[in-house]
């Protein structure tokens, strides 16, 4: 067992030491998967990367009942806090602006765009949490290719599959969400 893995299992136990321990041995690759997403939001978006990496923390060490599998396991759920942080982050965002101009886009042009506004994300949200129930897979490699900015090598390490099964995935997974963004809109 990795010591990721023997840190999550002990985590699991309520054990603290194991809690702060994790969190110095994974912040690196936390902060990394927030500055991936944070790169995709507004210009003017008032949340931190820092801030993400903490807010995702928190959530994460608040789960008592996930049986954690091992760092690929844990990362995967960091990506779906963080994202799960930045669509509150936007809902909020959106309900002080309710009544304001709102401009939809597909997918496409979220895919394209440097920055993401706050009601793509929640669209994009809604249409990832449906694709999730269809194919968990697909949608764990949406979540780490377009949210986290991994390339496909790293997506395929972190999930247990080989490249060609992510690229696979991602290929399908972005088709069914335009197709799903499109009928929404």
């Amino acid at each position: 067992m990795s010591e990721i893995t023997e840190l999550l299992a002990q985590m699991s136990n309520d054990n603290a030491g194991a809690t702060s321990e994790l969190m110095a041995r994974v912040y690196g690759e936390l902060h990394r998967l927030a500055a991936a997403y944070m790169r995709r939001e507004r210009g003017d978006h008032t949340l931190q990367t820092t801030a993400l990496v903490h807010e995702a923390y928190l959530r994460l060490v608040g789960q008592r009942d996930i049986a954690w599998k091992n760092r690929a396991h844990f990362l995967g759920v960091a990506a779906q806090m963080m994202r799960r942080v930045l669509v509150d982050h936007a809902r909020a965002h959106l309900c002080r602006r309710r009544g304001g101009p709102q401009q939809r886009v597909s997918l496409d042009e979220v895919c394209i765009s440097p920055r993401t506004h706050s009601a793509d994300l929640v669209a994009l949200d809604g249409a990832l949490t449906r694709l999730a129930e269809i194919d968990a897979r697909q949608a764990q490699v949406v979540e780490l290719r377009f949210f986290g900015g991994l390339t496909a090598d790293e997506t395929a390490r972190t999930l247990g599959v080989s490249t060609k099964t992510v690229n696979r995935d991602w290929l399908v997974a972005r088709a069914w969400l335009r197709g799903e963004t499109a009928g929404r809109q």
